[in-house]
């Protein structure tokens, strides 16, 4: 273990490509866990950290969303991802004010964001001035002032933009809207506008609640669960468990994606002798590999699919009881799916009619069915369609409010859901902003705020001045990263509230800041006292997360205290909202949510339970839809499907195995085959030969996006193709490195959701 972070930055040329795996986890996962949390953090904080990683007592995982089991939890009960997410927050590297003395911006604004984030943990705040060319340290005090006064300076407080990472907890979400509306605006863009928010939006309007409605327990019940769009053996892999329980019990699972991924085919489960000597398990049993953006069709196509064995087995396909007692637009629906021209379903989906007629057969035999997605769904053009067709066919077999079936949006960061429950939202509905009114005697501004994408337009507009991101890497999530570094640059203020160097730092405005904070493995001592946080996993259920390590500085102010000791000097000691003492007791931030945000009653006592507690969800808990029918929704959407336009290829970003959303933890995507390197852009063999390149052949990338009668092209250089199982007119690489493809106004309709999924570019000879 090493104390510094690397010297040199990544060797594109030393990139080396082998053959994909089969299967996912294994000894090698184990091993891979435990070198990087050894390298990171020691032993000692290696053994601290990782025994009590989602356990009871313990902290939850900064990675993914995904529940822990609310019975026995086993010794590890933790995914290679998990433990390398640990690794990067508990490190013993840090970076401080010397560090920035002999980096400046500059130098910094050329390194990758692996080497910024393998440089550690910042220590100190740090303020960049005018004309600086190196971030210098600053007081807490004096960069509280510089912001207060930078907000009072403001002609409108809408020129402020607020952001909020996926992991924070919800007492500094609760807290940190409760700033933002006590200031006046509603600018309250967050993580989730750029992943689930086209799921949140057409289940709003589908069932009345934004949110899944199953638990690990209906997973391990049901007969049949699709997986679309989703990559559970790199982004979600303690769901392997899951999956592979539900197996045990019977459960039929189909794999819905471009891509092959190791964890669908296989997981060896290393913590069962089974999973490690016989080869694991096998997951999906059947795989289709659908064509970007062809899901909606596939969807589609199975209606009709469905409607004709109703006809031909009346009252056997259709659940009339629960469509004629709880649903409205059954007969529109109805109607539109027999009208569904297989053909073109074939076409969008580039799956035989064998496939689509044999999961049809698996939908009408199963009597409990689970849909789970991820970003595959929802970062298309037409998202919201796709997650309310796949809606409708649950609906259409009453697979709602019943245990083992329903909808599972598989969420990513581990406090996503949480952040958007305890109101952090640009458009949080008048119930909310009345309850938060009448607890804290203010007037919250109705008007809605901006989403990330409209955030990024205002600050290259003009139209706002001010930054402030609670958590996250702004830069490296969004899109466009051109016009977003440049509307950053363009700003008078931007603050970063962080635990580790990243892109978003080396990108300031005029003036930057950046304020350490504590993380989630962090012991968190406010007034002496030892302080517990909250957060809500991706099927609602609410639990404690403490953290016990010792701060690697004590310059880290916890998310609460920086949040509650700017309100205090934005607004004044005698300010209604009792900021001072919140930042001293939690419980009583936790009392607050308890009286404003409805299933939170006695929040201290029922998170303090064994599991926590689950938060109400009507479609699950009674058949309730809490929609303007005050039914579940059919939805009818017209046809639509991403063609490959000739001499091009349509490109999906994606993650590698040795990342978690912008953390770059190695260079290793050891699934997929990719070794050393992360510039790669996997293209079907077929296609490959047809545009005249060969495996191996470096490339640029251009993307191409008509708009206004013209193209627009944007362009990413130096990648190298490799020949990989992808539909044929389709290809893959990752993000954030082809974050520069997509344009800022390619978005999903309805949702305003970034479209990484389906990019149209060609492939150029690179000199």
């Amino acid at each position: 273990m090493t104390r510094t972070g690397p010297t040199s930055d990544i060797d594109e040329s030393a990139l080396a490509v082998t053959s994909p795996k089969n299967k996912a986890a294994g000894l090698t996962a184990v091993a891979v866990s435990m070198r990087r949390s050894l390298e990171q953090m020691g032993l000692l904080r290696t053994s601290r950290s990782l025994a009590r990683l989602n356990h009871h007592d313990g902290f939850d995982c900064p990675g993914c969303a995904w529940p822990e089991p609310l019975g026995h939890r086993r010794p590890a009960e933790f995914c290679e991802n998990g433990a390398k997410a640990v690794a990067e927050e508990a490190t013993l590297r840090t970076v401080t004010p010397e560090f920035f003395a002999e980096h400046s911006v500059a130098e910094l604004a050329t390194k990758s964001g692996f080497w910024l984030g393998q440089q550690g943990r910042l220590t100190h705040p740090m303020v960049l001035t005018p004309n600086a060319t190196h971030y210098q340290p600053i007081s807490w005090r004096d960069a509280y002032r510089l912001i207060a006064d930078g907000l009072r300076a403001l002609s409108s407080p809408d020129e402020a933009i607020f952001y909020t990472s996926g992991r924070t907890s919800n007492e500094t979400a609760f807290l940190y809207q409760l700033l933002v509306r006590s200031f006046g605006t509603n600018n309250l863009p967050d993580c989730s506008n750029m992943c689930h928010e086209s799921s949140g939006t057409a289940l709003t309007a589908a069932i009345g609640i934004g949110k899944g409605s199953v638990s690990i327990d209906d997973l391990t019940k049901a007969d049949l669960i699709l997986i679309a769009g989703q990559n559970p053996g790199t982004n979600h892999p303690r769901m392997l468990s899951t999956l592979e329980t539900a197996k045990r019990n019977g459960a039929k699972i189909i794999a819905i994606n471009p891509l092959p991924e190791a964890g669908l085919k296989g997981f060896k489960d290393p913590q069962r002798l089974s999973g490690l000597l016989r080869g694991g398990t096998e997951i999906a049993d059947e795989f289709l590999q659908i064509r970007i953006g062809g899901d909606m069709a596939l969807f589609q196509g199975l209606g009709r699919l469905l409607f004709e064995a109703e006809d031909r087995a009346p009252g056997t396909v259709v659940d009339r009881a629960f469509v004629d007692a709880h649903c409205a637009g059954f007969a529109e629906y109805e109607a539109h799916m027999r009208a569904v021209d297989l053909d073109a379903v074939l076409e969008a989906t580039g799956l035989t009619r064998t496939q689509l007629d044999e999961t049809a057969a698996a939908l009408i035999a199963s009597e409990r069915t689970i849909t789970c997605w991820a970003m595959g769904l929802t970062q298309q053009r037409h998202a919201v369609a796709t997650i309310e067709e796949a809606t409708n066919l649950l609906l259409l077999r009453g697979m709602m409010g019943k245990p083992g079936a329903g909808v599972c949006p598989v969420r990513g960061h581990s406090n996503v859901q949480g952040d958007r429950t305890m109101g952090i939202f640009e458009r949080m509905p008048d119930s909310f902003l009345d309850a938060l009114d009448a607890e804290f005697a203010m007037s919250s501004p109705r008007e809605h705020g901006l989403d990330t994408v409209d955030s990024i337009r205002a600050m290259r507009d003009g139209t706002a001045k001010i930054f402030m991101a609670m958590g996250g890497n702004f830069v490296s999530a969004t899109p466009d990263t051109d016009v977003t570094e440049a509307a950053l640059r363009n700003c008078a203020l931007t603050v970063q509230v962080s635990t580790k160097l990243n892109r978003s730092h080396v990108v300031p405005g005029e003036v930057a800041l950046i304020l350490p904070t504590l993380g989630r493995s962090d012991l968190d001592l406010q007034d002496g006292t030892k302080q517990h946080v909250s957060v809500e996993d991706s099927m609602s259920m609410v639990h404690l997360s403490t953290g016990r390590l010792a701060p690697v500085s004590s310059d880290l102010r916890s998310e609460v205290a920086i949040v509650c000791q700017l309100a205090t000097e934005l607004f004044g000691p005698d300010h209604q909202v009792r900021w001072s003492e919140f930042e001293k007791d939690y419980d009583l931030i936790r009392d607050a949510i308890s009286r404003v945000i409805p299933g939170c009653a006695d929040y201290n006592t029922r998170v303090r339970e064994r599991n926590g507690f689950q938060l109400p969800h009507p479609p699950r808990d009674s058949r309730e839809f809490v929609t303007a029918t005050g039914k579940a929704n059919f939805a009818v959407n017209e046809l639509v499907w991403v063609p490959t336009p000739p001499g091009r290829l349509v490109l999906q970003t994606m993650r590698s195995h040795d990342q978690y959303n912008t953390t770059i933890y190695g260079l290793d995507d050891r699934y997929r085959g990719v070794k050393n390197g992360r510039q790669v852009v996997f293209v079907n063999a077929a296609d490959i030969a047809e545009l005249g390149f060969s495996d191996g052949d470096l490339v640029n990338i251009v993307s191409e996006w008509p708009t206004e009668g013209r193209v627009e092209e944007r362009r990413v250089d130096g990648f190298r193709i490799v020949a990989y199982s992808t539909p044929r007119g389709n290809a893959a690489a990752y993000y954030p490195e082809t974050n520069p493809l997509i344009p800022l106004d390619h978005v999903a309709d309805k949702s305003n959701t970034p479209v990484s999924k389906a990019i149209t570019v060609r492939l150029e000879r690179a000199d």
